[in-house]
């Protein structure tokens, strides 16, 4: 495998770079509450800005389905980059007209731009050529940093590479070579997956499950496999079609919770206790794993050598429901960096390890969630072609 890197290049001084970063944060009342993904961007903006690079910046954020909507708009991007950066951003509100074009021309060796809100157009997630074109017009060299959504095909990622030499950035580069030691593992591997839809699993159960000593399930697709075995789900409907993937998964090293901690309120706002998965209460929902099965899957945990972790075991933004996906998160980083490489990603599970405290003991910490999920199913990405060979 070869990436080609942007420190390939030789003589950047000048040249015009279109960076695709991913500055899609977490926002409350107007505020950046996460700003991990611009942090990870860090590196490939200064190393361009001490290239003497023209860095423009382009990046999505929320989802305004193609329309310009104000509570989308980059301006609340600005003051948190430029503060991280030490330096001043320039801002442009558009990404290919004349604002754009003005903003650009102005650029001076080593100064930074900040492109609107790409998803403003609705040809960007058509990957329209046109729309790609007008994008690259206003670059030397393009350079893809976000691989949290190089597994779409939109144009600021896809099409983009037929007007402009493309390169990888050096977040996307780690985002690749971490990766690739998950996919040739040193066993034992242990996979956890958690969260929802489990149809978004199924290809990288799939591609790892041969490779792994145990997937370990929870969250919310663990009903899909409660119903595959023809067990209570509670109250919750699984429809037939998971229900009909989660039987095909049913593989001797795929291994359920043997308890859950359920509530009859959804919200788990109700009566809650811990009950064996095999007699879920038809009038209750499982929202966490419970005592055993963390005992259990703490067992497998411990002896990794490989771990890759994407999805909560519960419902873990609520405090009577957050201990098992805590356990997990605290053990894949009391194994990492030593005994075990450890990979984690999804924006859930990422803020669930944060609360941990123990994130910088974790191996890699992946930016992306379905992109991560589609590499390590062995699909090809949109966003890598031309860069990774």
């Amino acid at each position: 495998m070869t990436i080609k890197s942007i420190r390939s290049v030789k003589n950047l001084a000048g040249k015009r770079v279109l960076v695709r970063c991913d500055f899609n944060v977490a926002v409350e009342k107007n505020k950046i509450i996460d700003d991990f993904k611009i942090v990870q961007s860090l590196p490939t903006i200064r190393y361009l800005i001490s290239q003497g690079a023209k860095v423009i910046l382009l990046t999505h954020f929320g989802r305004p389905e193609g329309k310009k909507v104000k509570i989308y708009k980059l301006k609340i991007i600005k003051p948190r980059l430029e503060k991280l950066l030490g330096k001043k951003v320039a801002y442009a509100e558009d990404c290919i007209n004349a604002k754009a074009k003005s903003a650009v021309a102005k650029m001076k060796n080593g100064q930074v731009v900040l492109l609107e809100n790409v998803r403003f157009y609705k040809e960007e997630e058509a990957n329209e050529r046109k729309f790609a074109k007008a994008l690259a017009n206003l670059a030397d060299v393009y350079v893809n940093d976000a691989f949290a959504v190089s597994h779409r095909r939109h144009a600021s990622v896809a099409a983009i590479k037929k007007y402009l030499p493309a390169y990888a950035g050096l977040l996307l580069a780690k985002e690749v070579l971490n990766l690739n030691k998950a996919l040739r593992p040193a066993p034992p591997l242990v996979v956890i997956i958690g969260g929802a839809k489990l149809e978004t699993k199924v290809p990288v159960i799939k591609n790892l499950r041969k490779k792994a000593k145990v997937v370990l399930i929870g969250g919310m697709i663990a009903y899909d496999f409660l119903a595959a075995k023809k067990w209570s789900s509670g109250r919750y409907q699984v429809a037939p079609a998971p229900r009909r993937l989660a039987k095909k998964l049913s593989y001797q090293n795929v291994i359920l919770p043997v308890d859950f901690v359920a509530s009859d309120k959804s919200n788990g706002q109700g009566q809650i206790k811990v009950v064996a998965a095999a007699d879920l209460p038809a009038k209750m929902w499982q929202l966490d794993i419970g005592p055993e099965t963390i005992r259990l899957y703490a067992r497998y945990i411990k002896s990794a050598k490989t771990i890759i972790w994407n999805g909560p075991m519960g419902m873990f933004e609520n405090e009577h429901f957050k201990h098992g996906t805590m356990s997990v998160a605290r053990l894949v980083a009391a194994v990492s960096s030593g005994k075990a490489f450890g990979i984690v990603g999804g924006g859930e599970t990422v803020a669930a390890l944060k609360q941990t405290k123990m994130t910088e003991h974790v191996d890699w910490v992946s930016t992306s969630g379905g992109a991560m999920l589609e590499y390590l199913a062995g699909k090809r990405l949109p966003g890598l072609k031309k860069i990774i060979k």
